[in-house]
């Protein structure tokens, strides 16, 4: 998959804003944002059901969305609300699927077999979706989605409102298909979920401002994370939140941990400051994690712009 000054605009908004994107075949990449960054217009947009205003799109060879009829042939999407028939059971759900795409009766027969066996629904064959648990009904979604195997798989942030443990269990599912070949996109707000992705990409307000692997993406932040333990935290936290160059100060049990920009002396600027103002506290060097890549991407970006403004 292949998008070069991807952009959308809705009157005067701009929703996406020329991102270039490549994903390789059999990848699991992540696609992070906050709400309203533009993840679903493009994942929209990537898979032929909205048309950008601006940017070149190639997915599985199509160009789209000249060809976005035949690139619907050969991918599975998943959205957030696990788009079941409530009143039909778990295979009913799957043999309309099936029917929608045109896959020869004989041949659904066997495929959702497949697939009520390797998505652990043997049992519950007959059992109304619509009663089903949060986890159970996102494993038959997936199911759904999949049921043309298809060659590429957008799922967007289809994990928000099931438990951990169907989380980990649906990862397993992913890691499955592209092993078996299938690329997945998939969009989350979870930092461990994105941890597991091959590659992932950050979106701010319609741009891309990330994009890599996690580990080179951590790396990129070596030097700049801290970590401060104080006796007092709460108190110790406002005073760095207006330190210059500290992006970000978030509480984690009784110590601190400090993102800072790239300016190099941070760490004396936060140890000055915790003096100045009376509190004794060990600030030492922290391993940057996903969440740091998070928050430097976004509001590291905004604190530039107001830095050019000023």
């Amino acid at each position: 998959m292949r998008a070069r000054g991807l952009t959308k605009r809705f009157g005067q908004l701009v929703a996406v804003d020329h991102v270039d994107l490549s994903v390789p075949r059999a990848h699991v990449y992540g696609f992070l944002g906050p709400n309203g960054s533009g993840k679903t217009t493009t994942i929209r947009m990537l898979c032929g059901l909205l048309t950008p205003t601006e940017g070149e799109v190639e997915v599985l060879g199509l160009r789209i969305p000249e060809q976005a009829e035949e690139l619907r042939r050969r991918i599975g999407y998943m959205t957030q609300k696990f788009s079941l028939f409530e009143d039909l059971s778990v295979r009913e759900n799957l043999e309309f699927l099936a029917a929608v795409q045109d896959i020869p009766r004989a041949q659904a027969a066997q495929r959702i077999d497949e697939l009520v066996e390797h998505y652990h629904f043997a049992d519950r064959q007959k059992q109304l979706a619509g009663t089903l648990s949060g986890g159970q009904k996102q494993r038959l979604a997936l199911a759904g989605a999949v049921i043309q195997k298809p060659e590429l798989l957008f799922l967007d942030e289809p994990t928000s409102a099931v438990d951990p443990e169907s989380r980990r269990d649906f990862w397993e599912k992913l890691f499955d298909l592209a092993d078996a070949g299938t690329t997945i996109l998939v969009s989350t707000h979870y930092m461990d979920e994105a941890e597991r992705c091959h590659r992932i990409a950050i979106l701010d307000r319609g741009a891309l401002v990330a994009d890599g692997t996690p580990d080179d993406l951590t790396r990129e932040l070596a030097g700049r994370t801290l970590e401060v333990k104080a006796a007092q935290p709460r108190r110790a936290q406002q005073v760095l939140v207006a330190v210059p160059g500290v992006l970000s100060v978030a509480q984690i049990g009784n110590s601190l941990r400090v993102l800072n920009a790239p300016d190099g002396d941070a760490a004396e600027r936060v140890r000055r400051a915790l003096s100045d103002a009376g509190l004794d506290a060990d600030v030492v060097p922290s391993q940057p994690n996903l969440e740091d890549v998070f928050v430097s991407a976004t509001r590291g970006r905004n604190t530039e712009a107001q830095e050019r403004a000023a």
